[in-house]
């Protein structure tokens, strides 16, 4: 994958092509359409959405829900071949700059416990696991690590 990759907000047309990318990277319990369109319809309310695209590619995409209080990171994905390029952090980056925009006291995210690459990039940023949460992933087959980062100057 060669190309500048740049980050947009997620429209109705990155549903289909989030999909797929969802579907293979989490085959055991895949995002529906209907979440997708469900989340995007908060925009900008209480969601946030975003994609990174290289060219015309869809090569990640990430999700902020910001309702009032804490923020949660609903979702972050990158492409396979994208990983270890610094766009998962990028995706990260710009959601944290928005909790922190809409003065969100904390931010909070699942991830498997067995991902470990996902919990060494969300603890770079200042996130802390704080809880486990028992069988939440795979149909109650892994267990997700709870983490949260405080917000500065929230």
């Amino acid at each position: 994958m060669t190309g500048r990759v740049r980050l947009r907000r997620m429209r109705w047309w990155d549903v289909e092509p989030a999909l797929a990318l969802e579907r293979q990277l989490f085959p055991g319990d895949p995002w529906s359409a209907e979440l997708f369109w469900s989340e995007l319809a908060g925009w900008p309310a209480t969601r946030h959405y975003l994609v990174a695209v290289r060219g015309d590619e869809l090569v990640g995409y990430a999700g902020l829900s910001a309702p009032a209080g804490d923020a949660d990171v609903q979702t972050l994905a990158v492409a396979p071949a994208a990983q270890g390029t610094g766009i998962g952090r990028a995706l990260l980056t710009a959601l944290l700059d928005e909790a922190a925009r809409r003065r969100a006291p904390a931010v909070l995210l699942e991830a498997r416990v067995d991902n470990e690459r996902a919990i060494g990039l969300y603890e770079s940023v200042g996130f802390e696991r704080i809880a486990v949460r028992r069988g939440y992933y795979d149909a109650g087959r892994v267990d997700a690590a709870v983490l949260r980062r405080l917000t500065p100057d929230s």
